[in-house]
């Protein structure tokens, strides 16, 4: 008996994981950024960066594709934090590295000091109230600290107060349904339950685009999005 329970069990997870639904698809950048601006690094940091450096307010790939939006669904039950950690937000050659990442609300993450002979702090500057703002020094190699924000807000700003140019930005959703777009511009995101939901892809320079979607239990679903240099 025990035997054949186990084998329910192990097909009722496999059919619920098969009947997922899954969203993919494309951001676009219409009209033309200004050009990015040239960072001067201090002498510490010119050791750790063989390259120069710029802004990264629009990175722009192949087809127009536009990188660090983004892409979560509205609409799905929120869920208790994840016990596993979310991604990495480093801190490497004096830039922060992902530019963009995303959590799910209480989801803990690292920030990371790689940097050898360079003290950073790491400031987090939430505006959602309930999300506690802070700020740690990082002064040696391979120090981190954990971060997690109980609230949903996109995007919380993470800045070093040494180095006026390293930002990063962590999108906080109130569900796992989210994803980050590649350099192309590409994204996909799995697991989600039959519904109706507005999928939101956001840039912090470009603004927002919604689309509303119904999808069913094992539905691949497509959803671009354009979204444009604001006029100045």
């Amino acid at each position: 008996m025990k035997k054949t329970l186990t084998v329910l069990s192990i097909a009722a997870l496999a059919a619920s994981i098969a009947s997922a639904a899954e969203i993919s698809g494309k951001v676009t950048l219409s009209g033309t950024p200004a050009p990015e601006k040239a960072i001067t690094l201090d002498a510490s940091c010119g050791k750790l960066q063989p390259k120069p450096i710029t802004t990264r307010h629009y990175v722009v790939g192949a087809d127009k594709g536009l990188a660090d939006v983004f892409v979560y669904v509205k609409g799905a039950a929120p869920a208790a934090a994840p016990a596993t950690k979310g991604p990495t937000l480093d801190q490497v050659g004096c830039e922060y590295t992902p530019y963009v990442i995303g959590v799910q609300a209480g989801q803990k993450f690292d920030v990371q000091n790689s940097d050898g002979g360079v003290l950073h702090n790491v400031h987090a500057i939430p505006k959602v109230t309930g999300n506690k703002e802070r700020n740690v020094a990082q002064p040696v190699k391979g120090m981190k600290h954990d971060f997690a924000f109980e609230k949903p807000e996109v995007f919380v700003q993470f800045k070093c107060d040494v180095h006026p140019w390293m930002f990063a930005y962590v999108g906080v959703a109130e569900n796992a349904f989210f994803a980050v777009t590649d350099k192309d511009g590409n994204f996909k995101i799995s697991g989600l339950p039959a519904g109706e939901y507005t999928v939101e892809a956001v840039h912090r320079k470009a603004g927002t685009a919604t689309e509303k979607m119904k999808v069913g239990a094992d539905d691949k679903k497509s959803a671009n999005f354009t979204l444009k240099v604001p006029t100045p």
